[in-house]
């Protein structure tokens, strides 16, 4: 069983027809140099979602930080949070790279800044 590529070199002779050429394939749309390329879905960070009733849609970890460092100090944060990086030599820096690598840390700095936010309304309405 030769097949075309293992034939033996034997010169065709004049009174045979020449061998039937394979079929051609058809092209499909993804060979065609006309088909457009399919766009590829855009990411989710181009266009954020917009989150009217979320308080920390558009804050970032470091303005909570910062925010309950003024409102707090080190001392009064470290004492709601009990974690080192509030309790020696705090620092923001220090803060957020423990905050990122820790999510229940983080989760805890979320829920007391929207504490916070909630006893500044409190003051702002009760004051007035």
């Amino acid at each position: 069983m030769l097949g075309p590529m293992n034939a033996p070199l034997i010169p065709p002779s004049p009174d045979l027809p020449p061998p039937p050429s394979p079929p051609a394939e058809e092209p499909r749309p993804s060979d065609s140099p006309q088909a457009a390329p399919v766009p590829a879905p855009a990411p989710a960070a181009a266009t954020p979602a917009r989150q009217p009733r979320n308080p920390l849609h558009g804050i970032t970890l470091e303005a909570m930080v910062v925010a309950l460092q003024q409102h707090f100090g080190w001392r009064g944060l470290a004492e709601q949070i009990p974690v080192r990086c509030f309790q020696s030599d705090p620092s923001v820096s220090s803060s957020l790279k423990f905050l990122r690598k820790t999510p229940w840390a983080r989760e805890k700095v979320e829920s007391l800044y929207l504490f916070m936010l909630r006893e500044r309304r409190r003051q702002g309405h009760s004051s007035s």
